[in-house]
C-alpha cells in the first residue's frame, strides 16, 4: 500500500491487490469517512434541501447529509447533520440500512434514516461552505421528481425508494 494523500476527511492510496480470478493489479482506493443521509418526513412533506455542490458547479436537490465525525454513531450523525442543513429536529430516527456510493474505488459507506415527528431544532450553526435551503416536497412528488430528472443525488434517490416506493 502506497498511501497517496491523507486530510481529515478522507485518504487517497494505491494497493497491490489480488483479484478472486488470480489477475493481480495496482488500484486507486479512496477512503473517506462514513457518512449519513437523512429523509425528514411528515404526513405531507419530505423536507429536502437545494445544495450547492462546487464538484458539480451548481445546486442539485438532496437529502440532509454530511460525515460522521470521530467517536459519532450513525443516528448521533444524523441528527446533527439534520439540525445543522433543515433547522429541524426529529424525535424519532428509523435506520433504513446503508449503501455504498461507488464501490469501484471507495469505501465510502452512507447510513441511511427516516427522521419523523419533526420540529425546530435550537439554534444551529451551518458550515461556512455549506449554501443550503430548505425545500419541502410533497411526499408524492418526490418519485417524480426523481424520474424527471429533477432529483439526481443517488442518496437521495436511495432514500425515496426504500422508503416511499
Amino acid at each position: 500500500m502506497t498511501e497517496l494523500f491523507r486530510s481529515k476527511r478522507l485518504s487517497v492510496e494505491t494497493k497491490a491487490v489480488k483479484l478472486p480470478n488470480g489477475v493481480e493489479r495496482e488500484m486507486l482506493l479512496v477512503r473517506p469517512r462514513d457518512a449519513v443521509a437523512v429523509l425528514p418526513i411528515d404526513e405531507t412533506y419530505c423536507y429536502l434541501i437545494r445544495q450547492y455542490r462546487f464538484a458539480v458547479d451548481g445546486y442539485i436537490i438532496e437529502a440532509p447529509a454530511g460525515q460522521i465525525d470521530d467517536g459519532e454513531t450513525p443516528e448521533a450523525a444524523a441528527r446533527r447533520e439534520l439540525a445543522e442543513e433543515t433547522d429541524l429536529c426529529a424525535k424519532v430516527f428509523t435506520p433504513l440500512g446503508y449503501i455504498y456510493t461507488t464501490p469501484g474505488f471507495t469505501t465510502e459507506r452512507i447510513y441511511l434514516f427516516e427522521a419523523r415527528d419533526l420540529s425546530a431544532a435550537d439554534e444551529c450553526s451551518r458550515d461556512d461552505d455549506e449554501i443550503i435551503d430548505l425545500l419541502p416536497v410533497r411526499r408524492y412528488e418526490v418519485l417524480q421528481m426523481i424520474k424527471e430528472g429533477k432529483i439526481v443525488d443517488a442518496k437521495t434517490i436511495c432514500l425515496a425508494h426504500r422508503f416511499l416506493r
